[in-house]
C-alpha cells in the first residue's frame, strides 16, 4: 500500500467517524455554556464540567435540591429566576463580606486542619444575600414556613428543612448524644432570628434558619474580647469549645465560627458548600 492510498483510508475512517457521531459540534456551538448542564449517566450536572466556575459545580453538587443549574454567567433556578454568580469587581475584604456576590463566597478555603485561623480567614462569613433568600425565603414569614422541629436535647428548636438542613442537625443529635461529656456545651441554644449581623447591614445567617448558637457561657466572640476593633484589625483569638464537638458538626455539613479569624465559637452554620471548597 503506498503512503497516498494509506492516507486516504484514515481519511475516510475520520469522516465517518464525524457522520456518526454530528451533534458533538453542533451542539457546542448552539448552546454554549449550558452543555455543561447535560445530564450524566449519574443523573447529575455534567457534560462540559470544565464551562461551569468551580464554586457553581459545588452548590449544584451539595445542594441537588435546589434545582440549580449555571447558565451564561447566572445561577438559574427552576423557576427561571437568575442570581449573578461574578459581579467581576475587585473588592476589600469588608465590602465583600457586606456586598457578596456568589462568586466571593469561595473565595476564601474553609481549613479544618489548622488550630488557630489566620489572619482575615473567615471563609462562611461571605454570604449572597439574593442566593440565600431564595433558597431559605425573602421574608420571616417565608423562612419561618419552611422550618421543623428538633430536638436539641430536650430543648425544642427550629430549623429550616430545606435543603436536608435539619435533617443534617438531627443527625448531629443523635452523634453528639454517645458523647455525654460534651454535654455541658450544648445547652441553651438558639437558632431562627430574623435580623441583621450585629453591626453590619448584612443579614445575619440565623435569619435563614441555617445557624445554632450554642452554650453562651462556654463561647467566646471576637468583638468581646477585642472591644472596639474594626473588621480589619489584628485580634485575639480565644475558644473553649473542644474540637470534639466541632468535627461531629463539621461531618455534617455545618461549618464553626471558632474556624474564623472574626471567631463566633457559640456559632454553627450549615453551609456544605464550605467543606466541599477545596480550591
Amino acid at each position: 500500500m503506498n503512503k497516498m492510498n494509506a492516507f486516504l483510508i484514515l481519511y475516510f475512517i475520520a469522516c465517518v467517524g464525524c457522520v456518526s457521531n454530528p451533534r458533538v459540534k453542533a451542539d457546542d456551538a448552539a448552546t454554549g455554556v449550558e452543555t455543561s448542564l447535560k445530564q450524566d449517566s449519574s443523573g447529575r450536572n455534567g457534560g462540559n464540567v470544565a464551562a461551569i466556575p468551580a464554586g457553581a459545580r459545588i452548590l449544584i453538587d451539595v445542594y441537588p435540591d435546589a434545582g440549580m443549574k449555571y447558565k451564561d454567567g447566572y445561577i438559574v433556578f427552576p423557576d427561571g429566576e437568575r442570581i449573578l454568580y461574578d459581579d467581576g469587581k475587585k473588592k476589600s475584604f469588608t465590602v465583600m463580606l457586606d456586598n457578596s456576590d456568589v462568586e466571593d463566597m469561595f473565595g476564601m478555603r474553609y481549613d479544618t486542619a489548622s488550630s488557630k485561623p489566620g489572619y482575615l480567614s473567615d471563609a462562611g462569613r461571605s454570604r449572597c444575600e439574593a442566593l440565600f433568600k431564595k433558597m431559605y425565603g425573602k421574608s420571616a414569614s417565608e423562612v419561618a414556613s419552611r422550618m421543623e422541629t428538633v430536638d436539641w436535647f430536650g430543648q425544642k428548636i427550629k430549623f429550616t428543612k430545606v435543603n436536608g438542613a435539619s435533617s443534617q442537625l438531627g443527625k448531629v443529635v443523635a452523634e453528639l448524644k454517645t458523647k455525654p461529656h460534651l454535654a455541658k456545651y450544648l445547652k441553651p441554644a438558639s437558632t431562627f432570628y430574623w435580623r441583621n449581623v450585629r453591626g453590619a447591614k448584612r443579614m445575619s445567617a440565623h435569619s435563614y434558619g441555617i445557624a445554632i448558637d450554642i452554650n453562651v457561657k462556654m463561647s467566646d466572640y471576637w468583638l468581646w474580647a477585642n472591644k472596639g476593633k474594626g473588621e480589619t484589625a489584628k485580634i485575639l483569638y480565644k475558644n473553649r469549645i473542644p474540637l470534639e464537638l466541632v468535627r461531629v458538626f463539621e461531618k455534617h455539613g455545618f461549618v464553626w465560627g471558632g474556624r474564623w479569624y472574626h471567631y463566633d465559637t457559640m456559632h454553627f452554620e450549615y453551609r456544605p458548600e464550605q467543606l466541599a471548597n477545596k480550591v
